[in-house]
């Protein structure tokens, strides 16, 4: 792809402020924003995942919102091949394509293209993940780490639940590891240029700012979105209802558990989460990733990125 205009990406653990930052960037730079989240592809999760409002949409134009419904799966290759279509019709109005989010893993597939996945008979795979869904989360990671010890080991620190059985689907079905495909299998699509920049925030910072979205959104309807879900038949047995500020909330819908222990739950959930995005951040991105203080001034902010020569000799001129 021509490097005439770059594809951006700005990430950061949850709560540090991407979604503000990234639309008034946008405005500066003109760019069309994709969202990088594997939880806000999922329509009627709005509030929990923090999903761009209406009035903020309005301003700049969003992809990668509402794609699936919560009962499906949407997986870091499904979003890869998603972003290899967008991008040229993002280029071909003049515009920049921004990637926007704290899932690492989504990010990576666009960098480091995974493997051509190898036919599954569907029968099969969907016996197989019927069989997974009874199992809990360690038993999950026992049998992972007795199969591919290497994704095991990789999973249970930056992964989930849908990744841990992806993981396990391979040698289940084709008998060979998530690792053996890769050295083996020619990538789907080519790997895209990303320039990075990473949103850094205090700890302590973004524990408060953390619990304050959680008061937020309990603030804005979040109970009543978790009901509406459940009430349109979805459970924890679909991927999207996985999340953290949905699965907390399944139990207190239940009369299994006080509304405040569920908020506290879900304060306690995003808080690892986020350490667990800060921990991929420092191993994964790439050595020319840009670091920004998530503390500064959004103007100023902007006007760092905007430094990078994004519109000028850096990345070869304007088209």
């Amino acid at each position: 792809m021509s490097r005439s205009l770059p594809i951006l990406a700005l990430v950061g653990p949850t709560a540090s402020g991407k979604t503000a930052l990234s639309i008034d960037l946008a405005e500066r730079i003109g760019a069309e924003i994709i969202s990088m989240d594997s939880r806000q592809v999922y329509r009627g999760m709005d509030i929990g995942t923090a999903k761009a409002t209406p009035e903020q949409r309005a301003r700049v134009p969003h992809h990668g919102l509402d794609l699936v419904d919560p009962d499906q799966r949407f997986s870091a290759g499904e979003f890869s091949r998603y972003v290899h279509r967008l991008v040229p019709e993002i280029r071909s109005r003049g515009h920049l394509p921004l990637l926007v989010g704290g899932t690492g893993f989504f990010l990576r597939a666009l960098t480091h293209p995974i493997f051509r996945e190898p036919p599954l008979d569907p029968e099969r795979r969907a016996a197989l993940q019927r069989e997974l869904e009874q199992k809990s989360d360690e038993e999950l990671l026992r049998w992972l780490a007795e199969l591919d010890p290497e994704a095991a080991a990789r999973l249970r620190e930056w992964g989930g639940r849908q990744r841990v059985m992806r993981a396990l689907e391979l040698p289940l079905l084709t008998g060979h590891t998530l690792a053996w495909w890769h050295q083996h299998s020619p990538p789907e699509l080519p790997p895209l240029e990303v320039k990075v920049f990473e949103l850094q925030m205090p700890r302590e910072r973004l524990v408060r700012a953390i619990d304050h979205r959680v008061t937020e959104m309990a603030e804005a309807g979040l109970v009543e979105e978790v009901r509406g879900l459940v009430e349109a038949g979805y459970s924890d047995r679909d991927p999207g209802m996985n999340a953290t500020g949905y699965i907390e909330l399944l139990p207190y819908l239940h009369g299994e558990r006080s509304l405040e222990e569920a908020l506290d739950l879900i304060r306690r959930n995003t808080r690892a989460y986020a350490k667990r995005q800060v921990t991929w951040f420092r191993h994964q991105l790439p050595a020319d990733a840009v670091r920004l203080d998530a503390t500064l001034p959004r103007s100023e902010l902007v006007e760092q990125i905007s430094a990078f020569g994004i519109q000028d000799s850096e990345f070869g001129g304007t088209e």
